[in-house]
């Protein structure tokens, strides 16, 4: 039994990162109003280092619909400018030789259709992932067999990673639920 406890650990452990990658990326999806985390992802070069852009820069959001970035060097401007550009955000940055602002335009009906498809689809890869957790584990219940743990204890091992693998399935739908909820709110 204390090998079926450890596979159901690291069963666990397997579909919970799968959810928080899912959150994470569901974060870089733009909702109704801005987020510093749109911004996740993008990378300057900084010293020759490549940086992600919230460790040479302080980022806020002055109002609903802008990103204010003010670089740690003025020399980063150009720089943060030709990395967001290039991260195709569907953003133009202002550059004001201070700091870079980000006005995010109204979405359209359209657009949050798009970007609730997106999001569907990183729920999807998160179901994806935690399937594939429990098939890896119900193999490792399986081979047990082979070093002398009962059939039934099999069984019951294979019902707990079902059951675990439900809860964290209906965690991921609740999560699409509400950033659609997010999103789709005017």
């Amino acid at each position: 039994m204390e090998e079926i406890d450890m596979l159901l650990e690291m069963a666990e452990d397997g579909m919970g990162k799968a959810l928080r990658y899912t959150a994470s990326e569901l974060r870089k999806i733009r909702a109704g109003k801005a987020s510093p985390a749109m911004l996740d992802g993008i990378v300057i070069e900084y010293y020759g280092v490549p940086t992600p852009l919230n460790q040479a820069s302080s980022i806020t959001t002055p109002d609903a619909r802008t990103i204010s970035i003010r670089p740690f060097e003025k020399s980063l401007l150009q720089e943060i400018e030709r990395a967001i550009i290039n991260a195709n955000l569907g953003l133009a940055p202002t550059n004001d030789g201070e700091f870079i602002r980000l006005n995010l335009p109204p979405m359209t009906e359209e657009r949050r259709m798009q970007l609730a498809k997106q999001a569907k689809g990183e729920i999807e890869t998160a179901r994806i992932n935690i399937r594939k957790v429990r098939q890896e584990t119900n193999d490792e219940l399986k081979k047990l067999k082979n070093d002398g743990v009962s059939e039934d204890a099999i069984k019951i091992g294979e019902e707990r990673v079902q059951k675990l693998t439900d809860t964290f399935v209906d965690k991921a739908e609740k999560m699409y639920e509400e950033k659609e909820k997010d999103i789709m709110s005017v």
